[in-house]
């Protein structure tokens, strides 16, 4: 499922037919008792959980968040096109430090909007996305955005080609995005209404036309004459407020009407991926186990059918051990069956293996009579071969087996006799009887 289907559900899920906080409270709720039931799932290993902690940190502090009601604002924007200054002026003081030359924002920052406290409004200043470092800092910028609520995409004029392709990237991750054309003081008033108009026109799709306002966090000193009492002129600079009301108007609207419910929805999209990754860890150990096992039954059954001298009794106690096999593989991947059910698969797949690889069994058998008709002498000739034939015969119910536990003891639609034909295309037959004659010889030369 994409993350745009994923938000929407979300969205379906949380948001009631009201709109507001208030009315985004239960989902918010549901969204949290959900966020706790992914820290203390016991099924979680804690392998996984120690691999994964830095995101689970991550659930832990968005808990929290909602806890507290609060809406994190991630500000993005290129090096020096003054994220930091509208951060400041938004807050009305100076919480993040502002550069002249190039980008100082090496890490990111955040400090509560004082005007917002009770909306719970928090800014989060970010590296600039083509700082010198630039791989190192984009990636930061994302991750910062990934466990955002909201985005101000900060720019100082029409944008440039990286510009766009970050926005793009931010708005695929689905929250709201808002564009804060900076330094607008530095236009006609007709000038900064065309570029507006402009931007909007770009970022169609993007950002909400609503959503593109223009600001200016440090606008320029304005210039002032004034006669002194030698009654001569004198030029005096004088520094002018900032120019960031529509956008903290913006910020502060959403916040009432919908933050709870943004928090929330980005906090299932987060909780979601993962439980995503988690999934995926726990299927790839569980395979990595489920291959040392299915490996062990091989040089077991292997040795053990090369070794026996009694015609067709070796073939008896391999289906044995594959039965055993199987029994430990359906408790590896958390399905466990009975004996009963262990060897009445076996016989599924064996039948199977049998209808599509007649011939091969066939010198399996011949061989094994080999034995016999020559009271053993011929062991050493035909042991390695047949062995090497139960260990391949062995990977292939292995596989299938695991196949069959993976889907939820389920052949799927198609049924046994396709998925063990898939399993038999899939691997390389000649490579597994070559490695397998190889492990044998060595074991049968001790």
């Amino acid at each position: 499922m994409s993350e745009g289907t994923l938000w929407q559900r979300l969205r379906g899920w949380l948001t009631p037919e009201q709109t507001g906080t208030a009315a985004a409270m239960p989902g918010g709720t549901r969204m949290a008792d959900s966020l706790r039931h992914l820290l203390d799932d016991p099924d979680i290993p804690a392998s996984i959980r120690s691999e994964l902690a830095a995101d689970f940190g991550r659930v832990e502090t968005m808990l929290d968040r909602l806890q507290r009601g609060e809406l994190h604002v991630a500000v993005f924007g290129r090096v020096s096109a003054g994220k930091s200054a509208l951060g400041n002026a938004l807050l009305g003081r100076e919480a993040f430090t502002v550069g002249v030359l190039h980008g100082t924002t090496t890490q990111a920052e955040q400090a509560t909007l004082d005007e917002a406290i009770q909306d719970g409004l928090v800014l989060i200043d970010t590296p600039g996305i083509n700082e010198l470092d630039g791989d190192a800092r984009e990636r930061l910028a994302f991750e910062v955005a990934e466990v955002s609520d909201l985005v101000v995409f900060v720019a100082d004029g029409d944008l440039t080609r990286d510009e766009l392709d970050a926005l793009k990237l931010l708005a695929a991750t689905q929250r709201p995005v808002l564009l804060a054309l900076n330094k607008s003081d530095r236009y006609s008033p007709d000038e900064r209404a065309s570029l507006i108009a402009h931007l909007r026109e770009r970022t169609q799709g993007l950002v909400r036309a609503e959503d593109v306002v223009a600001v200016a966090a440090r606008p320029s000193p304005q210039r002032m004459i004034e006669l002194g009492a030698d009654g001569r002129e004198h030029v005096r600079d004088t520094s002018a407020p900032p120019e960031v009301a529509a956008l903290r108007e913006r910020l502060l609207g959403i916040a009432q009407r919908e933050g709870k419910t943004i928090a929330a929805l980005n906090a299932g999209l987060y909780a979601s991926r993962l439980t995503d990754q988690v999934s995926t860890r726990i299927a790839e150990s569980r395979r990595q186990l489920a291959t040392k096992v299915i490996r062990q039954y091989c040089l077991a059954k292997g040795v053990a059918v090369a070794l026996n001298p009694i015609p067709v009794a070796d073939l008896l106690a391999a289906a044995g051990l594959d039965a055993a096999m199987v029994l430990q593989l359906s408790r590896v991947y958390g399905l466990p069956l009975t004996r009963a059910e262990s060897g009445r698969l076996v016989a599924v797949i064996s039948a199977q293996l049998i209808a599509l690889m007649s011939a091969i069994w066939g010198v399996h058998l011949v061989a094994s009579a080999l034995k016999g008709v020559s009271a053993g002498l011929s062991v050493v000739i035909t042991a390695a071969a047949q062995g090497a034939l139960a260990w391949y015969a062995t990977v292939l119910i292995g596989r299938a087996a695991e196949r069959y536990l993976v889907a939820g003891k389920s052949w799927g639609e198609l049924g046994a006799k396709r998925a063990v034909a898939e399993i038999v295309a899939s691997l390389d037959r000649d490579s597994i009887l070559r490695e397998a004659r190889e492990e044998i010889l060595k074991r049968l030369k001790r």
